[in-house]
């Protein structure tokens, strides 16, 4: 049975419809740095490994996403893993009726953007990351209170990402509004959503599950970086 092309989200995605974005070659590919961290071996064969260690950076880390944990390249540790869920929209569904107005976000909102990410940390935010897919927001006095967005794009899929409320603005249901506004286009273009959440964050997998979404895969999440 082939495999499922969730099971390795990144390579999917950075080998097919965002291979331009991707530097690298056929044995390992990385998300170009000024949109993200993600990277990904063909395999575990080891020229793919030693492909994969040529990627890391001299200073700072990649992001690996796979259904297995996958071994150091050579020249490379592994600094960090976690557990994410990684949650498919079954049956998509609204969330409580709201009168908030949802905003496109795009270049002129980028340098908010990035502070909203950086103060929430719902994921890596770099100076391109809003231009790897449609974001959309809320803003509350003229200031971004909320926003979320798309990711990456296996065939057939598309990731819902970037989802984060500013804290003086939670508990209004941003979060849940914006969430299905993402998914519910993604849906309309013909894909299906997905996303990844940290297994320990009970409240954001409680939000997810009542828009419709269901755990396909617990993930392994390792970061690397030069040993």
């Amino acid at each position: 049975m082939a495999p499922h092309p969730l099971d390795r989200p990144v390579w999917r995605a950075l080998t097919t419809r965002q291979s331009g974005l991707a530097l690298g070659d056929a044995r390992a590919v990385r998300l170009d740095p000024a949109y993200g961290l993600f990277a990904a071996a063909a395999d575990t064969e080891a020229d793919s490994l030693a492909a994969l260690g040529r990627l890391l950076p001299d200073e700072g880390v990649v992001w690996s996403v796979e259904a297995e944990e996958p071994p150091a390249p050579p020249g490379g540790a592994v600094v960090q893993r976690a557990a994410v869920n990684q949650m498919v929209a079954v049956d998509l569904r609204p969330p409580p009726p709201s009168t908030m107005e949802i905003v496109p976000l795009g270049e002129a909102d980028a340098t908010e953007m990035r502070a909203l990410a950086h103060l929430t940390e719902p994921g890596p935010f770099f100076e391109r990351t809003h231009q790897l897919g449609d974001f959309i927001g809320v803003r509350q006095g003229g200031v971004l209170a909320a926003m979320a967005g798309e990711r990456l794009k296996p065939e057939g899929f598309t990731e819902v990402s970037g989802v984060c409320t500013h804290p003086d603005h939670r508990g209004k249901g941003y979060a849940a509004v914006l969430t299905h506004a993402v998914a519910r286009a993604i849906q309309d273009r013909g894909d299906i959503p997905f996303l990844h959440v940290y297994a320990g964050n009970a409240a954001a997998i409680a939000v997810y599950e009542r828009l419709g979404f269901r755990l396909r895969k617990v993930m392994a999440m390792s970061v690397l970086a030069r040993a």
